[in-house]
């Protein structure tokens, strides 16, 4: 059983217009409506992969029914933790004229201690007991930066797999706590350990810090458009992302996990589950707007990975090494 949590969920409002200018009246197309979160997404892109997940996530207020409304004609399995405060609604705008995107993401409504315990116990107590939990996304307003610590020692009682994809202080107390795999690009890489990654060794070493301190069993750092490195207790291996026409990088990181976790759950090997992932975040960048992975193109870059030689670390360019996902979350 995959169990994803989302403490700030949101409705994502897409639309397009010709021109973003200051001042003027901006006559957007008709809008699309997608429920968003980190959580919700991996969910959304497991069952688009042909998976099942329980996600849990807060909901409050008008939109709080929006994004369960969404999740029903999905067909996503979801638990609200209903909240006094409004779940809240991004806005992403395309200029159709230079196919530049624009993201406002608002930051969620002030949670209550009473609140985000909630969450806590129901996590605890959610039957049956989860093989995998996901924890991904922001900290909205009010909830303590340990909240991802508290979820590692849930998932330590339970005997459960924790992946953490967040960021800033939320993502370093969790580790503390131990995690079962992390998912950082190289510049979340470098706010944990707290200093500038210049080369490929300092990479790898950066990531066999955490295994070897045991606050993580794996690492997979996100390299953008360059695929991925893994690394764990046994080996350190460098995926590269097949190259694919891009429509929208929102969403890929998403994909990601939930392609990686759900290949766990069904128990492929580590190697097979971050090709498979990199395969979902590819796929993603496919498809306009938030429509994530779609199963099909997934199997066919996952083909496509997964015949290629086995490349180490030392194969891969500076230069890719800094091509990043800047639109992860």
């Amino acid at each position: 059983m995959i169990v994803t949590l989302t403490m700030n969920p949101s409705v994502d409002a897409s639309s397009r217009v010709d021109h973003v200018v200051p001042d003027n009246k901006l006559r957007c197309q008709e809008p699309s409506f997608e429920p968003g979160g980190g959580g919700i997404n991996v969910s959304r892109a497991i069952k688009r992969l042909g998976g099942e997940s329980l996600a849990l996530n807060v909901s409050g207020g008008l939109y709080g029914q929006t994004v369960q409304q969404l999740l029903d004609r999905e067909g996503v399995k979801h638990q609200p933790i209903p909240i006094e405060g409004l779940t809240r609604e991004n806005l992403i705008v395309e200029e159709t004229t230079s196919g530049q995107q624009f993201r406002f993401d608002m930051p969620g409504p002030h949670l209550e201690e009473k609140e985000w315990n909630a969450c806590l116990d129901k996590l605890s107590t959610v039957t049956p007991m989860p093989e995998y939990i996901v924890a991904s996304g922001s900290l909205p307003p009010g909830v303590p930066s340990d909240f991802y610590a508290r979820v590692a020692k849930i998932a330590q009682r339970q005997n459960a797999r924790l992946i953490v994809d967040t960021s800033g202080e939320a993502l370093r107390l969790a580790v503390r706590s131990g995690v079962y795999l992390l998912k950082p690009n190289v510049r979340e890489l470098q706010e944990l350990t707290k200093q500038e990654i210049k080369n490929e060794s300092q990479l790898e070493e950066a990531a066999r810090k955490f295994i070897k301190e045991e606050q993580s069993e794996v690492v997979v750092i996100s390299l953008g458009a360059a695929g991925a490195l893994m690394v764990s207790r046994k080996r350190c291996e460098h995926f590269r992302s097949p190259t694919v026409p891009i429509k929208s990088r929102v969403g890929a990181g998403d994909s990601m996990v939930g392609g990686m976790v759900l290949s766990l759950s069904r128990g492929k090997s580590l190697r097979e589950a971050v090709q498979y992932g990199i395969a979902a975040g590819a796929a993603a960048v496919m498809n306009p707007r938030r429509e994530l992975c779609r199963l099909k193109d997934t199997e066919d870059l996952f083909k496509r990975i997964s015949t290629e030689p086995e490349k180490r670390i030392s194969n891969m360019s500076k230069d890719l090494l800094y091509s990043t996902h800047k639109h992860e979350r």
